[in-house]
């Protein structure tokens, strides 16, 4: 792919991000790709990618997903964002509090074809179980 194909690939799927589209978003994944995340851990395979994108939907209905300017070297992608959303299902056990949050973080790709082969997502989970009660702490700032 391009650079200019890339940029229209996640431009597409920024657009699915807002629509809150599990199914469209899971398309944009190779069909053994692989996701990891804090929330989801390691996931692998189309359909397990977009089950686990219809949960956190489920758990944050309102999930806010604003990405910022590409970093693009070959295949690889970074999409540095911030995420807002409102804890409303049940997460680590936690029935859904009502409470809001906001995050930022990056996520890393590896492109195959047209699509993701490999997603990693880095953010400040500390700071989300903070925000919605999980954990007790004093921010640092």
């Amino acid at each position: 792919m391009t650079a200019d194909q890339i940029r229209e690939f996640f431009t597409s799927q920024e657009a699915h991000w807002r629509s809150r589209d599990a199914e469209a978003l899971a398309r944009g994944h190779a069909p053994d790709g692989t996701l990891v995340s804090p929330i989801f851990r390691t996931v692998t395979g189309a359909r397990a990618i977009a089950v686990s994108y219809t949960t956190l939907f489920d758990i944050f209905p309102d999930w806010n997903f604003k990405a910022e300017d590409l970093v693009i070297d070959g295949n690889r992608v970074a999409q540095p964002f911030t995420a807002t959303a409102t804890h409303r299902g049940e997460f680590m056990g936690l029935a859904g509090t009502g409470k809001g949050f906001t995050i930022q973080g990056v996520r890393l790709f590896t492109m195959r074809d047209g699509l993701i082969a490999h997603e990693r997502r880095y953010y400040d989970f500390t700071g989300l179980l903070m925000q919605i009660g999980v954990l007790k702490g004093k921010p640092g700032y």
